[in-house]
């Protein structure tokens, strides 16, 4: 029988998004270019970085900057086909990046309740296709966010947060932001760590732009989440709230590969001792990196290979890595959309089979079982017959 897949990391920019973005004339915004000879209407730009903004790039070609918004941004029938496409039933959408961390105070609350019950009734139109991960106003108050965690709580197709690395503004590390932390944690609400801000362009050096988004996006993100997670682990956030319940966007990014390092650097270091090396770690996290891992963390498995796939599946466990496409990221290059296989998604299937080669049970689990257990989705048996 074919396996269920489901797809945890899918992004939608909904109408509601849009008309923000379009109000805009900073980043984040959408751009219409002036008319050409070539195309009297040329497809507006999702201008997401500040890098990318016309006023950055006076002598660039406008209908180049930033990315061209297709249907597949925010086009439910769009998503649908591309789902039904590459056999995916079940898609867990998130308003992509920069979400809302751009607002001012006073209307973040109300543009984050719109888009929420927004992506409330998407899911509920299309029942057992589409649940969310909901936003949250987080340059408003404190007591906003609460209010805001508390009405997602509330909504039947809501099965998390999507939450970037930045925070209230100071990381996911600052004491500021323990109700919050206190509120997801009794909500039992997944939250979604995913990168947007990434690393210092000085990082990637002067000819960082000849490989356009390259570095940023393969580097810079996955070490983004990478940071912010340890940050959370090293300045004590899951000793305070032990239930809290996280999932890390592109497999954890460098957690696999670094996890060790950085639990041995907290062993050694003498600043967390009451006597140097030579007494009692007073200081530092309570619970080994592995336990945090072990029982507070889920992993996507966006990793376009086995390598990358096999580390995520022993930094948590098979139990707890579930698959996920970044629509709509990564399209066919110079081609259509709508009639190609993306071949980023396929790499993200392959990766699976390859990984489970000889273990049904663990490639069915990764695609989509894992996913129906720890998100509670109600999909039926025979997913074909309901497409």
């Amino acid at each position: 029988m074919e396996p269920l897949i489901v797809d945890v990391h899918t992004h939608i920019y909904p109408p509601t998004y849009l008309s923000l973005l379009s109000s805009r004339s900073t980043p984040p915004l959408l751009h219409q270019p002036e008319p050409t000879e070539r195309r009297a209407t040329p497809p507006r730009r999702l201008i997401i970085l500040p890098s990318d903004a016309p006023s950055a790039n006076p002598n660039a070609d406008p209908s180049t900057l930033g990315r061209p918004l297709t249907q597949s941004y925010s086009s439910i029938p769009h998503i649908l086909q591309f789902k039904n496409q590459h056999r995916i039933h079940t898609s867990i959408l998130s308003l992509a990046n920069p979400w809302l961390d751009f607002l001012p105070p006073d209307s973040a609350p109300t543009w984050a309740r719109s888009i929420n019950i927004e992506l409330e009734s998407i899911s509920r139109d299309n029942p057992g296709r589409f649940y969310f991960f909901g936003t949250l106003p987080l340059s408003a108050p404190v007591s906003d966010i609460l209010d805001s965690i508390n009405h997602l709580s509330s909504l039947p197709h809501c099965r998390g947060i999507i939450l970037g690395t930045s925070g209230l503004g100071a990381g996911l590390d600052e004491p500021s932001l323990n109700p919050m932390w206190a509120t997801l944690q009794q909500t039992s609400l997944l939250i979604f760590i995913h990168p947007h801000y990434g690393l210092p362009s000085e990082v990637f050096g002067p000819r960082m732009t000849e490989s356009g988004h390259v570095l940023p996006l393969s580097l810079g993100f996955t070490m983004e989440t990478t940071i912010a997670f340890m940050r959370m682990w090293v300045c004590g956030v899951f000793d305070e709230f032990p239930r809290l319940r996280v999932l890390l966007a592109h497999a954890g990014g460098a957690v696999g590969s670094l996890g060790d390092r950085v639990q041995s650097c907290v062993e050694h270091e003498r600043g967390f001792y009451d006597d140097g090396l030579k007494g009692e770690r007073v200081v530092g996290p309570k619970r080994s990196l592995k336990e945090v891992l072990s029982t507070n963390v889920w992993l996507d498995g966006i990793s376009y290979g086995a390598t990358g796939l096999r580390t995520a599946v022993e930094l948590v466990g098979k139990e707890k890595v579930m698959w996920g496409s970044d629509h709509p990221f990564f399209p066919p290059v110079g081609g259509s959309e709508e009639e190609e296989e993306w071949a980023s998604v396929r790499s993200n299937v392959d990766a699976v089979k390859e990984v489970f080669r000889e273990d049904e049970e663990g490639m069915r689990g990764v695609l989509g079982d894992n996913a129906v257990k720890w998100l509670r989705l109600d999909v039926p048996s025979n997913p074909k017959k309901d497409r």
